[in-house]
């Protein structure tokens, strides 16, 4: 929740709950902006002629909203809902609902502690922008998530709890084949070491894993938190294979499979 002198800005998405609904609009309270409410004129309801304004819209109903314009002096914020896609809608609601959880996890720190919950929200969107990000942060990061924060060490033992308590970081896994072919007397051991070097030293959140298929073949799968993260140890660790193979006169390549969640 944002603080009650705050207001959104324009083309920002945001949760709102229908409070009453007339021939040609539509008031909205916004719910992450205290006390804020917004109208969304018929002609934002809906691509197209819009008939009966409540085919589309209900009392009592949560939507996901595009700020149109903001005149805080007038105390006006005019919303669209039609500017709003499915994909939008649902990576807005899912982020306003992590927000609530948050919001709950620092209420159970606080009241354990004794700290000061605007104090942990302040600091959370100062460091972070989202306060579930800043659990997220915790659960990956630990004590470095927290180090330049300045709270007590039984706040963020606190913190680090509800986190890992509560927070499932999402994981993504890449595979690939690794094709090491030797045609040196030693090329067994030669094989060894370019698997060994393909599990070089990771993140703690990544995880690299080498299955024999098969004389020339063996898979390797890398499982992290993002695509960006698994593609970049994958070709560490294939490159560092290959390399091996390549310095004792032999060959290695890497075959790509597709991605998969």
């Amino acid at each position: 929740m944002h603080d009650i002198d705050e207001w959104p800005e324009e083309s920002e998405l945001v949760v709102c709950t229908v409070e009453d609904v007339k021939d040609f609009v539509a008031f909205v309270r916004l719910d992450e902006y205290a006390s804020k409410k917004g109208l969304i004129h018929i002609s934002e309801i809906a691509t197209g002629w819009v008939k009966h304004i409540r085919d589309y819209v209900r009392e009592g109903q949560k939507v996901v909203c595009k700020v149109l314009s903001v005149d805080p002096k007038r105390g006006h914020i005019d919303l669209s809902l039609k500017d709003v896609n499915d994909h939008q809608r649902r990576e807005k609601i899912q982020e306003w609902k992590n927000e609530q959880k948050a919001e709950k996890w620092i209420g159970f720190v606080a009241k354990g502690t004794g700290a000061d919950p605007q104090l942990i929200r302040d600091a959370f969107y100062s460091n972070f922008g989202l306060l579930y990000s800043a659990f997220e942060e915790i659960v990956t990061k630990g004590d470095a998530a927290l180090k330049d924060l300045d709270f007590k060490t039984e706040v963020n033992e606190a913190l680090k709890t509800v986190a890992q308590e509560n927070v499932k970081i999402p994981k993504v896994t890449i595979t690939g084949t690794l094709v090491l072919a030797s045609t040196k007397p030693d090329g067994v051991n030669i094989i060894r070491r370019a698997l060994r070097s393909a599990q070089p030293k990771v993140e703690e959140e990544v995880d690299i894993e080498l299955v024999y298929l098969g004389a020339p073949n063996y898979r390797i799968k890398v499982t992290a938190p993002d695509y960006k993260m698994a593609e970049k140890t994958i070709d560490k660790a294939s490159s560092a294979a290959i390399g091996v193979m390549e310095r004792a006169g032999d060959t290695g390549k890497f075959v790509r499979k597709a991605k998969s969640a």
